[in-house]
């Protein structure tokens, strides 16, 4: 009986899923750039997390495209530097529907 070799396999699959991660990072970085959207909304279009989004346009896009991750950068500091305003914004909106 033959002795199944599973290191192979093993390293193609590997390879399917980082060339699957390098291409979603890109693709999450042109929405990002094109949309000037937030984190939040990115993972909404394509149905990952917060997390994965941020570890995507952060630290794998770095090794992919570092011209496209310095424009993500870009828009992740200005979402940064927006927040307290955005969420100020918002809860004067849920409180301006109560009353």
């Amino acid at each position: 009986m033959e002795k199944l070799n599973f290191r192979n396999r093993r390293r193609k699959n590997t390879y399917i899923a980082d060339e699957r991660l390098s291409q979603r990072a890109i693709s999450l970085a042109n929405y990002m750039i094109e949309n000037k959207s937030t984190v939040r909304q990115a993972a909404k279009i394509f149905g990952v997390s917060k997390s994965t989004v941020h570890k995507d346009l952060t630290e794998r896009l770095e090794n992919i495209d570092s011209s496209l991750a310095i424009e993500v950068r870009k828009i992740l500091d200005l979402n940064k530097s927006e927040r307290h305003i955005r969420g100020g914004m918002a809860t004067k909106e849920k409180y301006a529907h109560m009353h």
